[in-house]
């Protein structure tokens, strides 16, 4: 049976197969700024976030299908107004909590847990911070972490590079409050879904330039990995180019909905596309090594446009001269979020089993020296 493209829980339309779109030969040509990415006459502004609520309000329905499938996701714990403090876009944004069994006891034994720190899809414009809460049983019941998910702002009322820097200010602040939370700062990770995979990726790049240019801004810390699950690792390659490279190109997401998100974020048309917190896979090699956590844990989809470029990040990651210690998966037979399946009945298949290898890898980088 074919299985139906979804984002965060949306069923989306496939494309045609019997149709495809062959892209042309300016579509080959690498992007350089926003505007190769979205066109000359891109939608207005205004009807941009009107387009992006009524996506959210359907995003809403397909999670709340997603959440009710057994066993039940928790619930956060608590949650926490973060004040953005490196972006320009001043304001404050959310973090929701959640914690393992015991937490309220061992913490007054003054005992101090591993944390990751969670970023949720959507395209940088749909999507809420508990949208992973399925994967973040996992983490608390098997890794014994702290599971903190990123209510990061949303394009396009805050296009890139705000969701980056927003992500870096999460890091920053559990590392500068971690005492309060019974956080062991030099346990930490990072996670993330589809644009999430992304700001898994670029925030731990920009803290670690941040903290080169202003370094009693933290104390001593230690991100030891990243978990980034079917990443956008590349804006300068067009989605028609990515499209035709899918091995099913009627799987992947339709092309209104990713001219939405990219028309959303990628502002304004001068936007460089090549920024190392834009495009992970455009970083340089000093920034992979410096700013990308040890231990990397990389989920591809073998249906997804996104297949390969992220397939071409973990391999790049894993050799000379950055040098991480790379695990890499591609899922077989499944399109992009296919964990997200808004099935009430149950879990998504096979989501469960790489959620708990996920977490078998975490608990190693955790226990490393």
């Amino acid at each position: 049976m074919s299985k139906i493209p979804t984002v965060d829980g949306i069923p989306v339309p496939p494309i045609s197969l019997s149709s495809p779109s062959e892209p042309t030969e300016d579509d080959k040509k690498p992007l350089e700024t926003a505007k190769d990415a979205v066109g000359s006459s891109p939608p207005s502004r205004f009807w941009l976030r009107m387009s992006a609520g009524w996506w959210r309000r359907l995003q809403y329905v397909g999670m709340s299908l997603h959440f009710l499938a057994s066993p039940r996701p928790p619930s956060p714990s608590f949650s926490k107004k973060v004040p953005a403090t490196i972006s320009k876009e001043k304001g404050h944004f959310e973090i929701q909590v959640y914690v393992p069994e015991g937490y309220k006891k061992a913490k007054n034994n003054g005992q101090k847990f591993p944390a990751v720190v969670n970023f949720h899809g959507g395209g940088f414009t749909i999507g809420s911070a508990t949208d992973d809460a399925r994967f973040g049983r996992f983490i608390l019941e098997h890794c014994k972490a702290i599971y903190v998910c990123v209510e990061y702002r949303l394009s396009p009322e805050f296009p890139f590079p705000v969701a980056v820097e927003d992500g870096a200010d999460a890091l920053l602040y559990i590392i500068n409050h971690a005492d309060e939370l019974a956080i062991d700062p030099l346990k930490l990770a990072t996670s993330g879904f589809s644009a999430g995979g992304n700001i898994a990726l670029t925030s731990t790049i920009l803290l670690n330039d941040h903290l080169k240019k202003s370094p009693k801004t933290a104390p001593k810390h230690k991100i030891r990995a990243v978990a980034t699950w079917y990443p956008i690792c590349d804006y300068t390659e067009s989605r028609e180019v990515k499209r035709a490279r899918s091995t099913r190109p009627d799987q992947t997401l339709p092309a209104n909905l990713t001219s939405l998100f990219d028309a959303s974020y990628l502002y304004p048309p001068t936007l460089s596309l090549d920024s190392a917190y834009l495009s992970p896979s455009k970083a340089t090699d000093q920034q992979l090594a410096e700013g990308i956590p040890e231990t990397v844990i990389f989920y591809t989809c073998e249906w997804d446009m996104l297949q390969y470029e992220g397939e071409e990040l973990a391999k790049r990651l894993g050799r000379a001269p950055i040098n991480k210690d790379v695990r890499h998966k591609m899922i077989p037979e499944v399109p992009h979020a296919w964990d997200k399946s808004p099935d009430p009945t149950k879990p998504a298949a096979g989501s469960e089993e790489v959620y708990a290898e996920c977490c078998k890898l975490l608990n190693e980088a955790f226990g490393k020296a």
